[in-house]
């Protein structure tokens, strides 16, 4: 048997800040708090189908282009009206170098972490 992809741990200054963000995007809840750490995920919790999200305290997060970021596709609804969520939320537009005919949209959480919204629509969990 291969491994699975379980969690996502994430630098951050305000971990519980950019847990309620990330949480709320996702319909995530809080799975656990400890020692300044905040893992948010599905409600089946850890292990299940989906990975969590671990967002630990950093007081100076690295500087620069990241090499991973997360990219999410709308389960109820299209791309416009889950852009249109998404910034309400405290998202905001980012330019990676995109060019304008791409079909998805790159977007920045509170923190300034870049992240995409594809247009593909998939099933919920």
């Amino acid at each position: 048997m291969a491994c699975r992809f379980t969690e996502l741990v994430v630098d951050s200054r305000d971990p519980e800040a950019l847990a309620a963000f990330w949480a709320a995007v996702l319909d995530y809840r809080v799975l656990s708090c400890e020692e300044g750490a905040v893992e948010i995920g599905p409600p089946a919790g850890f292990g299940g189908a989906a990975p969590t999200l671990v967002f630990v305290p950093v007081a100076d997060p690295t500087p620069g282009k990241v090499r991973l970021h997360i990219d999410l596709s709308a389960s109820d609804r299209d791309q416009e009206a889950e852009l249109a969520r998404l910034l309400e939320l405290g998202a905001t537009p980012a330019d990676v170098g995109q060019t304008s005919d791409v079909s998805w949209q790159v977007l920045a959480d509170p923190e300034g972490n870049a992240f995409c919204l594809l247009r593909s629509r998939v099933d919920p969990l």
